[in-house]
């Protein structure tokens, strides 16, 4: 009977992403997006061996309605890219996949002439979870590429709500893409997505779709100078693009350095970096927490008599809080 083959150890891993194996980065991510403790356990031995070696990209987060292109404009950014010479991964934050089943795999399916280059990774989502666990599932894996020596991260929101909002909270540039559409250009536009955005670009502007473009392009501009600038001392940028030509493409990742340039040079860019790893740990500390009373057997037993109280009216939802509260730290 054959041998199985050896499970890797820590050393083997971070010798193979030193190495910028992608077998072994794809093994990599697995054990951080896995929900077996033994394999978080060694995923974090290897994310701190692996932390001298990130931090040097430049992380890019991209959202959008749907229908706006968001796979089609990833995969030429990231053809220019790797025209470049730059190795770029693509990640994605899909907290709706558990319910409706969708995430970036089919994306992935679309990106053929992208996920077929050296150079390049694209990794779906997890197929399910909270946001707050999809997304440290994403800022770890965000690490492991930088650590393979991926040059640009691109971080794609394909859920709705928050996710645009956690995007936000782990990438340098943030870019919101938009189509032309007949009427009000900013009629399904949340507020809050566009103050987060450092650009935002009108895609599919091509063909008997220009003019409507260029006339959305002149409303967001007008519509921009009542809002204060997601990064400070950084214009928004508003223009037009056609992911399917390739046109505005180029100006695209100029603007993404010139971004870059602007933001080091006053400083900017360390400390949005620094508040976000700081933002980060506050995150681990209440997911591990959470994860830690929710399955705390005490509190397995109680919780549903006391949700159940709270469900019917019988108690405040904090007064049942402090009560399970209690519980759990009598059993510290």
């Amino acid at each position: 009977m054959p041998r199985k083959p050896k499970s890797p150890g820590v050393s083997d891993f971070v010798d193979g992403i030193r190495r910028r194996d992608r077998t072994i980065l794809g093994r990599a991510l697995t054990l951080v997006e896995s929900s077996i403790v033994a394999h978080q356990e060694q995923a974090q031995e290897i994310l701190t061996e692996l932390m001298p070696l990130t931090g040097s990209s430049i992380r890019v987060g991209i959202t959008g309605i749907p229908g706006a292109g968001k796979s089609t404009l990833i995969e030429a950014l990231g053809l220019h890219l790797l025209d470049q010479r730059k190795r770029v991964a693509v990640l994605a934050i899909d907290p709706s996949s558990s319910l409706t089943g969708g995430s970036i795999l089919g994306d992935k399916t679309r990106m053929t002439h992208l996920s077929r280059k050296e150079d390049s990774f694209i990794r779906p989502s997890p197929a399910s979870g909270t946001l707050g666990g999809v997304a440290r599932k994403t800022r770890e894996s965000m690490l492991l590429c930088e650590a393979a020596g991926f040059d640009v991260i691109l971080v794609e929101t394909v859920g709705v709500g928050q996710s645009e909002i956690t995007v936000r909270s782990m990438v340098d540039f943030f870019l919101l893409l938009q189509i032309p559409g007949g009427g009000d250009e900013l009629q399904g536009i949340k507020k809050g997505v566009i103050e987060i955005s450092d650009a935002i670009l009108i895609n599919k502007a091509d063909g008997e779709n220009e003019l409507r473009a260029q006339a959305a392009c002149q409303e967001l501009k007008m519509a921009l100078h009542y809002l204060r600038p997601a990064t400070a001392g950084w214009q928004v940028n508003v223009g037009t693009c056609s992911a399917q030509t390739g046109q505005g493409i180029p100006e695209l990742w100029e603007m993404i350095q010139s971004f870059r340039d602007k933001t080091v040079a006053s400083g900017g860019f360390q400390s949005r970096r620094k508040e976000q790893a700081s933002a980060w740990l506050h995150s681990a500390i209440d997911l591990e927490l959470r994860q830690r009373f929710l399955e705390n057997r005490s509190i397995v037993e109680a919780l549903p008599k006391i949700e159940e109280a709270v469900r019917s009216g019988e108690l405040p939802a904090r007064a049942a809080a402090d009560r399970l509260i209690q519980v759990f730290l009598s059993q510290s």
